[in-house]
């Protein structure tokens, strides 16, 4: 193994930049989320591509896929979400090893609750501080980026 090519300061100030958006950007988005209509993060993340979805229906393979999440991880949450009654868990009539995550009306009504004021949140704390070229950059870079990364089954 060669000598480590340790970041410059440019390069750390990026990746420092990254962390400490990432990080404290997704506490104050979560606690709005909270505060304004008692959802947590991690329930509108998986509310978002199944409220998206054809028949407020996915797999939960796929949902997983979708938002970057293992499987076990996945199974806890939509546990809990099932036990709040925001979405029901259904036999996969392809495979039965397999599956379903279908959105109740329960959980349409708390991601249309949501999803505004969420919005607006990102749009506050994220995109109403960035240039509009910046905004030019950073999506294809971040695109960059997560297209280089394995997936989370990979």
């Amino acid at each position: 193994m060669g000598e480590t090519r340790w970041l410059d300061e440019r390069e750390a100030r990026a990746w420092r930049g990254l962390i400490g958006v990432q990080q404290r950007l997704l506490a104050v988005l979560e606690r709005e989320l909270v505060q304004d209509v008692g959802l947590s993060g991690a329930e509108y993340t998986l509310l978002v591509p199944l409220s998206e979805a054809r028949g407020g229906v996915l797999r939960a393979r796929d949902l997983g896929r979708l938002v970057g999440w293992e499987r076990s991880r996945v199974s806890h949450q939509v546990t809990r979400m099932a036990k709040r009654g925001l979405v029901v868990r259904e036999e996969c009539g392809e495979d039965a090893r397999g599956s379903m995550v279908r959105l109740t009306d329960t959980g349409w009504s708390s991601i249309v609750a949501a999803a505004p004021a969420h919005v607006a949140a990102v749009r506050r704390y994220f995109v109403s501080v960035l240039t509009d070229a910046e905004l030019d950059v950073i999506g294809p870079a971040l695109e960059r980026v997560l297209d280089r990364l394995p997936g989370i089954d990979e």
